[in-house]
């Protein structure tokens, strides 16, 4: 693990191999800038955790990862996976042997990131869509060899629970005759709040004494990088006026499912709300600032929303907002839906040399949360 982003996607792929007697699964949370909370996460849920130190100085038989910090150390064949929806962040190009241009590349599928010293590091690089191929052989065609395309297992997971729907919104104490608008921001000075800091306030104000309720999920970044009693402290209005906010351990897949009506920017929540169909006001690119790759599959799944002005009340945006069409928004995100677990599976099973075991089960529903946080 690296991040709470990257630990949420771990914990859903490694329940393809945990339960099988002959493996024994070790956590270990690698440097990085937003790792607090991780370890003191996983360890509340009863996981074996070692010290990065000594996951560095012992032989594995697999390595499983969805960011790439710190990977080159470790002694084991490597499978990589993103953490979210699709590669639609672009940057510059980081590491040596990487092109001189200074042209933005996708992250997470750039040579600098797949290969050190002149070598590709994973042993399996897992791919949601065939589109991503194609970038790998323009970024990295050394890591062409391995990769395999797999789907996405976090969109395959949101699929298996929209029939839970209604549990959902009874764990968060929305009413039939209430409305849920969830609103979503990714990190930094790009991310929603970080454009427009006065949305929650905003909505809070004109939701009030209506049918609608307020939800809202936050990067788990958000959280790392300003502290969650200053996150706490800034919403305290908004949480004191009925906001529903996840916190960042939380499967924030629950609320999102529960929703009636989504508010997002460039993040993969946004993605994966119009694959569920969820009508959406989106900030546009002239809002939050940001580039994504045109040639990527996360954009596509985004423009199915409309597009939010800051200038003009926001309640009604979202009120009129027309559903996205799920299927075109989810064959933007997946080329093999419904199959990621299982592809996932036998990928594990392939780079640990062993037999798989009996039938692969389908993918399990979201967990319906105990509590609601506010």
């Amino acid at each position: 693990m690296h991040t709470m982003v990257s630990c949420h996607r771990m914990l859903d792929v490694m329940e393809c191999v945990e339960s099988d007697t002959r493996i024994q699964t070790v956590w270990t949370v690698a440097p990085d800038a937003f790792r607090r909370g991780c370890v003191e996460h996983l360890e509340g849920l009863g996981a074996l955790v070692v010290p990065w130190q000594q996951a560095r100085r012992t032989r594995f038989d697999l390595a499983v990862a969805a960011s790439a910090g710190g990977l080159p150390a470790l002694h084991a064949p490597l499978l990589v996976m993103a953490h979210g929806a699709g590669r639609g962040k672009q940057v510059r190009p980081a590491g040596r042997g990487t092109p001189a241009t200074g042209e933005r590349q996708v992250y997470g599928l750039d040579a600098g990131r797949l290969s050190h010293d002149g070598e590709v590091v994973a042993s399996a690089l897992a791919l949601a869509h065939e589109t991503e191929l194609e970038i790998v052989r323009r970024q990295c065609p050394a890591a062409l060899d391995v990769t395999v395309v797999v789907g996405d297992p976090c969109l395959d997971r949101l699929v298996a629970s929209i029939g839970l729907r209604e549990r959902y919104r009874r764990a968060f104490g929305v009413t039939r005759a209430e409305r849920l608008l969830v609103v979503s921001s990714t990190w930094g000075r790009d991310g929603l709040l970080g454009r427009v800091p006065e949305l929650l306030p905003r909505l809070m104000q004109e939701a009030a004494g209506s049918r609608w309720r307020i939800g809202a999920l936050l990067h788990p970044a958000v959280w790392t990088a300003h502290g969650h009693r200053q996150v706490r402290a800034w919403l305290g209005d908004c949480r004191a006026a009925g906001l529903l906010l996840a916190e960042p351990a939380d499967d924030w897949r629950a609320l999102l499912l529960a929703a009636d009506r989504l508010v997002g920017d460039h993040g993969s929540v946004t993605a994966y709300g119009a694959a569920l169909g969820l009508p959406t006001v989106h900030a546009a690119p002239t809002l939050y600032g940001a580039a994504p790759d045109p040639a990527t599959v996360r954009p596509a799944a985004g423009v199915h929303g409309v597009a939010l002005d800051p200038g003009r009340a926001l309640l009604p945006q979202a009120e009129g907002a027309p559903p996205t069409d799920p299927q075109v928004a989810a064959a933007a995100l997946t080329s093999r839906p419904g199959e990621a677990h299982r592809l996932l599976r036998r990928t594990m099973y392939r780079l640990l040399d062993l037999d798989e075991p009996g039938r692969h089960r389908a993918p399990a529903p979201v967990v319906v949360p105990g509590a609601v946080h506010r």
